[in-house]
Order: structure tokens, then sequence, then C-alpha cells
């Protein structure tokens, strides 16, 4: 998530460096002249500067997407083996369930049987 935020971040840094440039040539005391002049370097310079963003965000979004692949490839790793030890743990109880049920079998045949011979 802090990738992203970063990302977002300097994207949104560059766009305000841009649009702060634009607003201080206008504001400026220069000639009109110069003033335009100005403004066609800054206006051809926005795609550059767009292509810039672009790669940025790209980066950003390759460094997320693989951060949240590695965090996905651990979940699912952490989860079968929960699921492995939750199956180990209802074997064991289905095992020691059975133990004592065939006691409790033996038991009552035991008394059954010494019941019909008195």
């Amino acid at each position: 998530m802090s990738n992203n935020r970063s990302g977002i971040f300097i994207g949104g840094l560059m766009l305000g460096a841009a649009i702060g440039t634009l607003a201080g040539l206008l504001v400026a005391p220069r000639a009109g002249r110069e003033t335009r002049k100005l403004i066609k370097k800054s206006a051809n310079a926005i795609p550059e500067l767009a292509e810039d963003i672009s790669t940025s965000v790209q980066i950003q979004a390759d460094r997320l997407s693989s951060s949240t692949l590695r965090n996905f490839d651990d979940t699912v790793d952490r989860f079968r083996e929960a699921i492995a030890i939750g199956i180990d743990a209802t074997q064991r109880e289905s095992q020691n369930f059975n133990k004592q049920n065939t006691v409790d079998i033996s038991s009552t045949a035991d008394i059954a049987d010494t019941l019909t011979q008195n």
C-alpha cells in the first residue's frame, strides 16, 4: 500500500510542479512576447512530463504488483499449512473418539455377558 501512495504522491508532485510553473509564468512581470515563449516551451515539455509520470506510475504499479503477488503466495502457503494441521488434528481426534467408543462397546459387552451369566 505504501508503494501505491508514493506513486500517487510522485505523480501529484510532478503535476503540481507543472501547474505551478504555468501559473508562475502567467503572473510573472515579463513582456507578453517573453511570457508566450515560455508558455510555448512549457507546453512543449508537457508530453515529456506526462511520459515521465506514466513511467513512474508504471514502475510503482509493477512494484506493488510483485509485492502483492509475494504476499499472496505467502498467505496461500500459510493457509495450506493451517489446513494440513487442521486435518491432522481432526484425524487424531477421530481416532481418539473411535478408541473411546470401542472401549465403551467392550465395557458394555462385558456387562451384558456378566448379566446373562447371572
